[in-house]
């Protein structure tokens, strides 16, 4: 079964100079919609029937549908721009209007509202869903109040454990870094002493080649020092050819 509706609209209408508030109750139905309206002492009520709905549509070149909803937006809310009216239409009747524009065109719609045959009755029905309207929107704010303070002492909450976490993050950051620092200093003076232990190697590596070198450049001028002294101590080669000649001249002289 279809759920109906409920809308209830105050206006300021304007009459002869003064302004002459009046609240309208709707009922909205998928295919028909049911008004109610008060000044506070007399009241009126308007049943749009679904063929008048459908008729109405059908002049206005809409389907029922998008004719109820712009008749529910109109009188649902007070739109800005629009020009409300509730004047007499003979006999107690009252015609109640609302212009809108379309297409560049501004329209006026009107319903006819007749008496209400008992206008104390329809007037605390407008009365009774006003008060039952504003008991369910002030538990809507007691509602909202109530989450918005819980959602406050969260946020607090959260905020104090953001702090802490924070915090604690902070020491842990310096504690690493203090360690982390530490083993680095350590790692240095380590590769400062094997740099130094290196450069003394490399040095000491320097001097034993150096040493090596001069102690065999003093061998072998040693050497050749001794080859020219062997050389010089021997006795030149004997001329044999020479003294084979003269041997046999003394012989020949002793004969004679």
């Amino acid at each position: 079964m279809e759920s109906p509706r409920h809308t209830c609209l105050k206006l300021q209408i304007s009459n002869n100079n003064s302004d002459q508030p009046i609240f309208v109750k709707a009922t909205w139905f998928s295919d028909h919609f049911e008004l109610s309206v008060t000044d506070g002492l007399l009241a009126w009520i308007c049943h749009a029937s679904k063929d008048e709905v459908r008729e109405r549509a059908s002049q206005w070149d809409q389907s029922v549908s998008e004719y109820i909803d712009l008749a529910e937006k109109y009188l649902g809310f007070q739109q800005p721009g629009s020009v409300y009216g509730f004047s007499d239409a003979g006999d107690g009747h009252k015609r109640l209007s609302w212009t809108f524009e379309r297409e560049g065109t501004k329209l006026e719609w009107r319903w006819k509202c007749q008496p209400s045959p008992d206008s104390k009755k329809t007037t605390i029905g407008i009365l009774d869903f006003l008060m039952d309207a504003n008991i369910r929107l002030s538990e809507e704010v007691v509602r909202k109040s109530h989450t918005s303070e819980m959602l406050k002492v969260e946020a607090e909450k959260c905020l104090a454990q953001s702090e802490k976490f924070n915090h604690e993050k902070e020491e842990f950051e310096s504690a690493i870094y203090a360690k982390f620092l530490g083993i680095l200093n350590t790692k240095k003076e380590k590769l400062r002493e094997l740099r130094d232990r290196l450069a003394k190697k490399e040095a000491s590596g320097k001097l034993l080649v150096e040493d090596e070198g001069e102690s065999t450049d003093k061998t072998e001028s040693f050497d050749e020092k001794t080859d020219d002294d062997e050389e010089s101590d021997e006795d030149p080669p004997m001329n044999l050819s020479g003294n084979s000649k003269d041997v046999p001249a003394s012989r020949s002289r002793g004969r004679k």
